[in-house]
């Protein structure tokens, strides 16, 4: 392989990743940090991107759960079920 080996994670996710900064400030700070990691990791940085996103999308990632679903609505944002 020549050239630069590709990046899979950008340096802000690394370093949320390392505990080094807070998840997104664009998603709800009452979510948990699995739900805001699992959210930013799908392209979810913040509320508006949520635009069009259906519950149970949200639910198959992996640390997401029921209470983060209920955090997300309380916060706005509406989703397809």
């Amino acid at each position: 392989m020549t050239g630069k080996p590709s990046t899979l994670l950008t340096a802000r996710s690394v370093s949320i990743l390392c505990g080094m900064q807070q998840p997104s400030a664009g998603l709800p700070a009452a979510l948990g940090r699995p739900a805001a990691r699992a959210l930013e990791a799908a392209g979810y940085y913040v509320i508006a991107d949520l635009e069009g996103a259906s519950e149970r999308e949200l639910l198959a990632l992996h640390g997401v759960g029921p209470k983060a679903i209920r955090i997300l609505r309380e916060n706005g944002v509406e989703l397809a079920p």
